[in-house]
């Protein structure tokens, strides 16, 4: 079976895929003016590790969205077995199942790379109330590369495309974001650091196919890491 990144992640259930992990999950969202009135979306949910820490330490309502049966599973039993009342649903970011002027936080932690990007920033924006903000962390391209890495990355990854921040930047202006403001942020591992600690809902009879992913990411990761960067993006709708 040809298996793909985002299968790799599911069943391994990685949680805090994302550059900066929880740590800067945290940091991110303690910069927000959340409480119980509030409604946060959670796109890309995965295992539901950040909407669990949404949940728990801000009582807003949350909803957790993915396209992968599997990650929703794994989300769905984390919060059963400590009993949040969070909303699941399944879905993709470029068709969200949620009314306009729904939600006042939109929470994207390298998801929105991997979708009809123009597209799924606007069904952001459909959603969001007046005051809202779309939140994301998501690559971004600090260096030309050739087009042959370029290929390699994006069919490894299965992105549509690999953005520079400066193209993030018009993207989000384009679709109506009236205050946009981006954040490069230097990612510190301490191993001593709970909120680096591995966090994986494994099923079960992983494939050995699945390993070879992980080693594969390993490698562009170590390959580009000084041309694949990230970026805290934010944009407001007024």
């Amino acid at each position: 079976m040809n298996y793909t990144y985002l299968d790799c992640l599911a069943m391994f259930g990685v949680g805090g895929a994302h550059p900066g992990g929880l740590r800067l999950t945290k940091n991110i969202l303690s910069s927000l003016d959340l409480d119980e009135t509030k409604t946060v979306l959670d796109v890309g949910c995965g295992t539901g590790q950040t909407s669990a820490y949404i949940a728990e330490n801000y009582r807003c309502k949350v909803i957790s969205l993915d396209s992968n049966q599997i990650m929703l599973e794994k989300a769905t039993k984390r919060f059963s077995e400590r009993q949040l009342p969070i909303e699941v649903k399944h879905g993709r970011t470029e068709n969200l199942p949620l009314d306009e002027n729904f939600v006042d936080v939109v929470l994207s932690e390298s998801v929105t790379a991997f979708t009809d990007i123009p597209l799924t920033i606007q069904e952001y924006k459909r959603v969001l109330k007046q005051g809202g903000v779309f939140i994301a962390v998501e690559m971004v391209l600090e260096t030309p590369l050739p087009k042959e890495d370029v290929k390699s990355v994006i069919d490894f990854y299965g992105v549509h495309q690999l953005l520079t921040e400066q193209e993030w930047y018009d993207l989000l202006q384009n679709a109506g974001y009236k205050q946009i403001e981006i954040e490069k942020v230097k990612t510190e591992f301490d191993k001593n650091d709970v909120d680096n600690a591995a966090d994986f809902s494994l099923s079960e009879n992983i494939d050995g196919g699945l390993y070879e992913i992980l080693a594969e990411h390993e490698r562009l990761t170590k390959t580009f890491q000084d041309i694949l960067g990230f970026r805290v993006f934010k944009g407001y709708i007024s």
